[in-house]
Protein backbone atom coordinates (compact mmCIF):
# COMPACT_ATOMS: atom_id res chain seq x y z
CA UNK A 1 0.00 0.00 0.00
CA UNK A 2 0.68 3.13 -0.45
CA UNK A 3 2.36 5.56 2.69
CA UNK A 4 -0.25 8.08 2.53
CA UNK A 5 -2.98 5.54 2.22
CA UNK A 6 -2.61 3.79 5.38
CA UNK A 7 -4.62 3.61 8.12
CA UNK A 8 -3.58 1.78 11.03
CA UNK A 9 -3.82 0.82 14.86
CA UNK A 10 -0.86 0.27 16.82
CA UNK A 11 -0.69 -1.38 19.99
CA UNK A 12 1.85 -0.52 22.45
CA UNK A 13 1.86 2.73 20.22
CA UNK A 14 2.48 5.05 22.91
CA UNK A 15 6.41 4.25 23.75
CA UNK A 16 9.58 2.78 22.70
CA UNK A 17 8.92 0.33 19.50
CA UNK A 18 5.01 1.23 18.95
CA UNK A 19 5.87 4.99 18.91
CA UNK A 20 8.57 4.98 16.51
CA UNK A 21 5.79 2.94 13.88
CA UNK A 22 3.23 5.63 14.34
CA UNK A 23 5.66 8.80 13.93
CA UNK A 24 7.11 7.19 11.16
CA UNK A 25 3.64 6.45 9.65
CA UNK A 26 2.52 9.35 10.09
CA UNK A 27 5.58 11.18 8.94
CA UNK A 28 4.88 9.38 5.87
CA UNK A 29 1.24 11.10 5.25
CA UNK A 30 -0.66 7.85 7.12
CA UNK A 31 -3.19 8.20 9.82
CA UNK A 32 -2.89 5.99 13.37
CA UNK A 33 -5.05 4.89 15.88
CA UNK A 34 -2.60 4.90 19.40
CA UNK A 35 -3.61 1.61 21.76
CA UNK A 36 -1.73 1.54 25.05
CA UNK A 37 -2.49 1.96 28.93
CA UNK A 38 -0.84 4.79 29.78
CA UNK A 39 -3.38 8.10 29.43
CA UNK A 40 -0.27 10.17 29.95
CA UNK A 41 2.09 9.42 27.16
CA UNK A 42 -0.84 8.77 25.17
CA UNK A 43 -1.61 12.30 24.97
CA UNK A 44 1.95 13.51 24.71
CA UNK A 45 1.96 11.62 21.33
CA UNK A 46 -1.39 12.96 19.51
CA UNK A 47 -0.24 15.94 20.83
CA UNK A 48 3.08 15.38 18.79
CA UNK A 49 1.70 14.27 15.92
CA UNK A 50 -1.48 16.02 15.78
CA UNK A 51 -5.17 15.28 16.33
CA UNK A 52 -5.81 14.65 13.18
CA UNK A 53 -3.53 12.33 12.38
CA UNK A 54 -3.30 10.11 15.61
CA UNK A 55 -5.70 9.23 18.29
CA UNK A 56 -5.61 7.74 21.50
CA UNK A 57 -7.36 4.81 22.96
CA UNK A 58 -6.64 3.38 26.53
CA UNK A 59 -6.62 -0.51 25.15
CA UNK A 60 -6.23 -4.01 27.07
CA UNK A 61 -5.34 -5.54 24.31
CA UNK A 62 -6.34 -9.11 25.96
CA UNK A 63 -9.36 -8.05 26.17
CA UNK A 64 -11.64 -9.40 23.61
CA UNK A 65 -14.86 -7.50 23.34
CA UNK A 66 -12.67 -4.36 24.09
CA UNK A 67 -10.32 -4.43 21.63
CA UNK A 68 -13.13 -5.62 18.80
CA UNK A 69 -14.93 -1.96 20.17
CA UNK A 70 -12.22 0.54 20.14
CA UNK A 71 -11.04 -1.17 16.81
CA UNK A 72 -14.50 -0.24 15.42
CA UNK A 73 -13.60 3.07 16.82
CA UNK A 74 -10.31 3.73 15.21
CA UNK A 75 -11.70 2.73 11.84
CA UNK A 76 -14.34 5.76 12.22
CA UNK A 77 -12.00 7.96 13.39
CA UNK A 78 -9.26 6.47 10.86
CA UNK A 79 -11.68 6.53 8.13
CA UNK A 80 -10.85 3.04 7.13
CA UNK A 81 -8.70 0.19 8.79
CA UNK A 82 -6.14 -1.63 6.24
CA UNK A 83 -3.23 -2.15 8.95
CA UNK A 84 -2.38 -3.40 12.40
CA UNK A 85 0.91 -3.15 13.83
CA UNK A 86 1.16 -5.53 17.20
CA UNK A 87 3.66 -3.60 19.66
CA UNK A 88 2.49 -3.64 23.06
CA UNK A 89 4.12 -6.65 25.41
CA UNK A 90 5.40 -7.29 28.64
CA UNK A 91 9.33 -8.71 29.66
CA UNK A 92 8.01 -11.12 31.87
CA UNK A 93 11.45 -12.20 33.01
CA UNK A 94 11.76 -15.21 35.45
CA UNK A 95 13.72 -18.41 36.24
CA UNK A 96 11.79 -21.40 36.36
CA UNK A 97 13.21 -21.95 39.79
CA UNK A 98 13.82 -18.74 41.57
CA UNK A 99 15.62 -17.98 44.93
CA UNK A 100 11.69 -18.19 46.13
CA UNK A 101 10.63 -21.33 44.40
CA UNK A 102 9.09 -22.17 40.85
CA UNK A 103 7.75 -19.71 39.04
CA UNK A 104 3.93 -18.74 39.84
CA UNK A 105 1.73 -19.98 37.32
CA UNK A 106 0.54 -16.23 36.81
CA UNK A 107 3.35 -14.64 35.77
CA UNK A 108 4.21 -17.26 33.36
CA UNK A 109 0.14 -16.54 31.69
CA UNK A 110 0.15 -13.13 31.98
CA UNK A 111 3.30 -12.80 29.92
CA UNK A 112 1.45 -15.12 27.22
CA UNK A 113 -1.72 -13.19 27.69
CA UNK A 114 -0.13 -10.19 26.85
CA UNK A 115 2.37 -10.86 24.35
CA UNK A 116 0.50 -13.69 22.48
CA UNK A 117 -3.28 -13.57 23.22
CA UNK A 118 -2.94 -10.00 22.85
CA UNK A 119 -1.60 -10.10 19.51
CA UNK A 120 -3.95 -12.37 18.23
CA UNK A 121 -6.81 -10.70 19.33
CA UNK A 122 -5.75 -7.53 18.17
CA UNK A 123 -5.13 -9.36 15.07
CA UNK A 124 -8.04 -11.19 14.26
CA UNK A 125 -10.25 -8.29 15.04
CA UNK A 126 -8.60 -6.38 12.70
CA UNK A 127 -8.59 -9.08 10.06
CA UNK A 128 -12.50 -9.29 10.97
CA UNK A 129 -12.91 -5.44 9.57
CA UNK A 130 -10.24 -5.85 6.57
CA UNK A 131 -12.13 -8.44 5.18
CA UNK A 132 -14.81 -5.94 4.16
CA UNK A 133 -12.12 -3.24 2.31
CA UNK A 134 -12.15 -2.65 -1.17
CA UNK A 135 -9.43 -5.19 -2.81
CA UNK A 136 -6.52 -2.75 -3.89
CA UNK A 137 -3.74 -4.08 -5.84
CA UNK A 138 -3.10 -7.69 -6.46
CA UNK A 139 -6.42 -7.68 -4.43
CA UNK A 140 -4.75 -6.84 -1.01
CA UNK A 141 -7.23 -5.18 1.53
CA UNK A 142 -5.23 -5.26 5.02
CA UNK A 143 -1.56 -5.81 6.34
CA UNK A 144 -1.23 -7.38 10.14
CA UNK A 145 2.78 -7.03 11.67
CA UNK A 146 3.04 -8.85 14.45
CA UNK A 147 6.09 -8.08 16.93
CA UNK A 148 8.60 -11.46 17.85
CA UNK A 149 11.82 -11.17 19.29
CA UNK A 150 15.00 -12.95 18.83
CA UNK A 151 14.42 -14.47 21.63
CA UNK A 152 11.86 -16.79 19.94
CA UNK A 153 15.05 -18.54 19.38
CA UNK A 154 17.46 -18.08 21.79
CA UNK A 155 16.01 -17.21 25.03
CA UNK A 156 18.14 -16.46 27.44
CA UNK A 157 17.87 -17.79 31.50
CA UNK A 158 14.94 -16.01 33.14
CA UNK A 159 13.03 -15.77 29.86
CA UNK A 160 11.08 -19.04 29.67
CA UNK A 161 7.84 -17.21 29.61
CA UNK A 162 9.07 -14.70 27.17
CA UNK A 163 10.58 -16.68 24.79
CA UNK A 164 7.56 -19.01 24.92
CA UNK A 165 5.00 -15.74 24.64
CA UNK A 166 7.55 -14.76 20.85
CA UNK A 167 7.85 -18.03 19.97
CA UNK A 168 3.84 -18.67 19.62
CA UNK A 169 3.75 -15.15 17.60
CA UNK A 170 6.51 -16.55 15.17
CA UNK A 171 4.07 -19.63 14.70
CA UNK A 172 1.23 -18.60 14.39
CA UNK A 173 2.58 -15.65 11.26
CA UNK A 174 2.66 -18.11 8.74
CA UNK A 175 -0.97 -20.28 9.34
CA UNK A 176 -2.50 -16.85 9.72
CA UNK A 177 -1.08 -15.20 6.61
CA UNK A 178 -2.40 -19.12 5.07
CA UNK A 179 -5.55 -18.36 6.15
CA UNK A 180 -6.25 -14.71 5.33
CA UNK A 181 -4.38 -15.20 1.62
CA UNK A 182 -8.26 -15.79 0.42
CA UNK A 183 -8.90 -12.44 1.68
CA UNK A 184 -5.95 -10.54 0.20
CA UNK A 185 -4.69 -10.26 4.14
CA UNK A 186 -0.89 -10.36 4.37
CA UNK A 187 0.35 -11.50 8.04
CA UNK A 188 4.17 -10.43 8.64
CA UNK A 189 6.29 -10.11 11.79
CA UNK A 190 9.61 -8.78 13.17
CA UNK A 191 11.58 -10.34 15.68
CA UNK A 192 14.18 -7.44 16.58
CA UNK A 193 17.03 -8.02 18.91
CA UNK A 194 18.54 -5.99 21.51
CA UNK A 195 16.71 -1.93 21.00
CA UNK A 196 16.93 1.41 22.59
CA UNK A 197 13.80 1.19 24.50
CA UNK A 198 12.37 2.79 27.63
CA UNK A 199 13.33 -0.44 29.33
CA UNK A 200 17.30 -0.47 28.20
CA UNK A 201 17.72 3.22 28.63
CA UNK A 202 16.83 2.69 32.70
CA UNK A 203 19.65 -0.27 32.18
CA UNK A 204 23.45 1.09 33.67
CA UNK A 205 26.11 2.56 30.95
CA UNK A 206 28.25 -0.49 31.63
CA UNK A 207 24.96 -2.94 31.02
CA UNK A 208 24.29 -1.35 28.10
CA UNK A 209 27.82 -1.44 26.70
CA UNK A 210 27.96 -4.87 27.43
CA UNK A 211 24.86 -5.78 25.75
CA UNK A 212 26.13 -3.43 22.28
CA UNK A 213 29.47 -5.30 22.50
CA UNK A 214 27.23 -8.90 21.78
CA UNK A 215 25.82 -7.58 18.19
CA UNK A 216 28.55 -8.38 15.41
CA UNK A 217 27.37 -5.30 13.36
CA UNK A 218 26.72 -2.35 13.45
CA UNK A 219 27.89 -3.05 16.82
CA UNK A 220 25.09 -1.02 18.90
CA UNK A 221 21.77 -1.00 19.64
CA UNK A 222 18.69 -1.20 17.93
CA UNK A 223 17.34 2.21 16.92
CA UNK A 224 13.59 2.56 17.37
CA UNK A 225 13.34 4.34 13.97
CA UNK A 226 15.11 1.21 12.13
CA UNK A 227 12.34 -1.18 13.71
CA UNK A 228 9.61 1.48 12.38
CA UNK A 229 11.49 1.85 8.94
CA UNK A 230 11.25 -2.12 8.88
CA UNK A 231 7.29 -2.09 9.50
CA UNK A 232 6.75 0.67 6.64
CA UNK A 233 8.85 -1.44 4.25
CA UNK A 234 6.36 -4.29 4.81
CA UNK A 235 3.42 -2.23 4.34
CA UNK A 236 4.44 -1.04 1.12
CA UNK A 237 5.97 -4.62 -0.12
CA UNK A 238 3.09 -6.99 -1.12
CA UNK A 239 5.21 -9.72 -1.76
CA UNK A 240 6.12 -9.87 1.36
CA UNK A 241 3.79 -12.40 3.39
CA UNK A 242 3.99 -15.00 6.08
CA UNK A 243 7.33 -14.44 6.88
CA UNK A 244 9.39 -13.44 10.36
CA UNK A 245 12.47 -10.65 9.53
CA UNK A 246 15.16 -11.03 12.54
CA UNK A 247 15.89 -7.31 13.02
CA UNK A 248 19.26 -7.80 14.84
CA UNK A 249 22.33 -6.88 13.76
CA UNK A 250 23.40 -10.84 13.37
CA UNK A 251 23.24 -11.33 17.20
CA UNK A 252 22.67 -14.50 18.43
CA UNK A 253 21.60 -14.17 22.20
CA UNK A 254 24.15 -16.35 24.77
CA UNK A 255 22.50 -18.32 27.22
CA UNK A 256 22.57 -15.35 29.81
Amino acid sequence: MQPDTVRAVVTGGVSGLGLAVARKLVADGGRVALLDVDDGKGAAAVAAMGDAHARYFRTDVAGEDAVAATLQAAREFLGGLNAAVNCAGILGAGRVLGKDGPMPLDGFARTVTVNLVGSFNVAKAAAALMQHNDAGEDGERGVIVNTASVAAYEGQIGQAAYSASKGGVVGMTLPMARELARFGIRVMTVAPGVFWTPMVDGMPEAVQQSLAATIPFPARLGRPEEFAETVAFILRNRYLNGETIRLDGAARLAPK
